[in-house]
Order: structure tokens, then sequence, then C-alpha cells
């Protein structure tokens, strides 16, 4: 694989008090031949994450044709797990209907947060959405104990809802602060709301300190490819060493996968948005070519942009 990197593709600037900063996790649904929808995720002036959208150019997604001026999907109720904040991860079109799949943020005591994985439906094509449910559809159980986050959910051929997750295995003291582990797992449901988990880990770990995340999910000829993006725990915030990448596996049946990150096909650059980190990948097909939309530095605070995919043959 080898990427073009081809820029910026929007950056939060206050536009809102809901939409102060960053444009975390873009997720990239199809409106027409002509136009692509991003939802993304700003962050208010309290810091917390909302669900908004923007729509662009389907040939040229630098070209920003539409803002959407109100969040989608906001906090939700005090005490909920997703009061802290909602960030959107994948999108099913079923039967007429949108289902996006979020993180709920929840602010904790001994730890700064805890994840866990809630479903909202759009019935009027991703205009509006409104959650199936005030609790979350996945979460931690005897299993996984800590958090489950960054879902990618797709209806494989067998009409079998499947899912690619982050669960947490713990949390490591880096420097006197409490530094979050996470690997990708897998689960099965046969209606998207059920799901069943049997502690099945699709990403070994590599390194000591390491985090896998927000993977993305492509099957193409009987293979199933996965981005994702990979770090350590040491100062990753800022320590380019450290930060996020873009990381890839391949597998035949989605449950056992081979890590391959050395064929990824795309980097850090040298200076600029995207040079220290690069985070939370989306791959979508259109017009027969690959594009990636991800976040740069500082989870999203410098904005997402896009590169496209040059396949040699």
């Amino acid at each position: 694989m080898r990427w073009e990197k081809k820029g910026l593709i929007f950056k939060v600037d206050k536009q809102y008090e809901w939409m102060s900063h960053h444009a975390g996790v873009p997720v990239v649904d199809r409106v027409n031949d002509e136009v692509l929808r991003i939802y993304f995720a700003p962050r208010d002036t309290s810091g917390r994450s909302h669900v908004a959208f923007i729509e662009v150019e389907a040939d040229n997604p630098a070209k920003v044709l539409y803002v959407h001026d109100h969040p989608l999907l906001s906090p939700g109720q005090l005490g909920t797990f997703d009061d802290g904040g909602t960030t959107p991860c994948s999108i099913v079109n079923r039967g007429g209907k949108k289902y996006l799949y979020y993180v709920g943020w929840n602010a904790s005591v001994t730890v700064p947060y805890r994840n866990a994985i809630g479903v909202a439906i759009s019935e009027d094509d991703g205009i509006t959405f409104r959650r199936l449910f005030e609790g979350p559809v996945v979460d931690r159980n005897k299993r996984e104990p800590y958090f489950c986050a960054s879902p990618f959910v797709m209806v494989d051929d067998d009409a079998r809802w499947r899912i690619w997750y982050v669960s947490s295995t713990g949390w490591t003291i880096v420097r006197g602060r409490p530094e979050p582990l996470y690997q990708v797992k897998y689960g099965e449901s046969m209606d998207g709301i059920n799901w069943v988990r049997n502690n099945i880990t699709c990403l070994e770990y590599r390194f000591e300190g390491e985090a896998n995340a927000r993977p993305c999910v492509i099957k193409e000829n009987g293979c199933y490819r996965m981005w994702y993006c990979f770090r350590g725990s040491v100062h990753y915030r800022t320590n380019r060493e450290q930060s996020y990448r873009i990381g890839y596996a391949e597998s035949s049946d989605g449950i056992k996968w081979l890590r391959k990150d050395n064929e990824v096909g795309i980097e850090r650059s040298d200076s600029g948005w995207d040079s220290v980190m690069m985070a939370y990948p989306y791959v979508y097909e259109h017009k027969g070519r690959k594009y990636m939309v991800y976040n740069g530095n500082g989870f999203g605070e410098a904005g997402f942009g896009y590169a496209v995919l040059e396949e040699d043959g």
C-alpha cells in the first residue's frame, strides 16, 4: 500500500459554544454520488464531546459544502454512561435506518474516565438521531472489567452483525498519572443490540505499554482488512515516538488477525498538523478508490484530513 496525503479537511475553531475545539474521530457516510457526510466529535467550552457533521464534495473531500449548526447527540442525562460526552465511531445503514454506534464518556474517581458503547438511530437519513436506550449496549463485564470503546460494526453476508471494539486491559501509572491500556476485541449479534462477546482478542500487544484503538474494517474478496491506530504510554500526547500512528492487519475470518503494520503505507509528516500524531483512521471507497480520513495532532485538536490509496498494478 502507498497512501498519498491530500491535506486537512476541517478544523473546529469556536464555530459554536458546543463546537469550540477538536474535531475527533471522523466517520464517513455517503449521501449520494456527489456528497459525503462526515460525522465527528467536537468539544464544547467545558470539554465535553458532542456528535456533529459536515458535508463535503465526494470527489474532493477538502471542499466543505455544509457545516451542521446544532449537535446530533449531546451528553446524556446526569448519571448515565454518556453524561460526559458522545463520540461517533461507526454507522450501519440497514432497513432504511441509520444505526450510529458511539462512545459514551463518564467521569471516574480513581481514573480519569470510563467508556461504554451506545447506539442511536436515525429515520430521516442521518439528519437527526435518537438514543435507542439511555444505557449502553456494550459495557464492561466479568471478563472485561475496565471499559469498552471505539466500535466498528458491520452486517456481514450471512446477516450477522459483527463488532470490533476496544476493550481496556487495565491502567498503568506513568509519572504518577494513570494511563489506559486497550486492545481490539470482537463480538457478534443477530440484531445489532444484543451482543455475544467471548473476550476474543484480535490484535495482540507488540510492546510494553501499547494501546491500539479505533478499528475500521473492510471485507474484500474474502479478506477482512483492518486499519487502526496504536501508541505507547509515556508522554504519548506530545512525544512523537510514543504517539498514535496508523496500523494495518488482515484476516480470513474477521476473528484471527495478522498484524502488518509495516505495510500500512502511511506515516506522520515531518511537520504540520499530523506530524506528531495520526489517529482514528476511517477507510471507505469512492468510485473504485480507497480513501482514509484521520485525525492529526492533539486527538483531533488539529482537525481531520484525508489520504488516497495508490495501489500498484
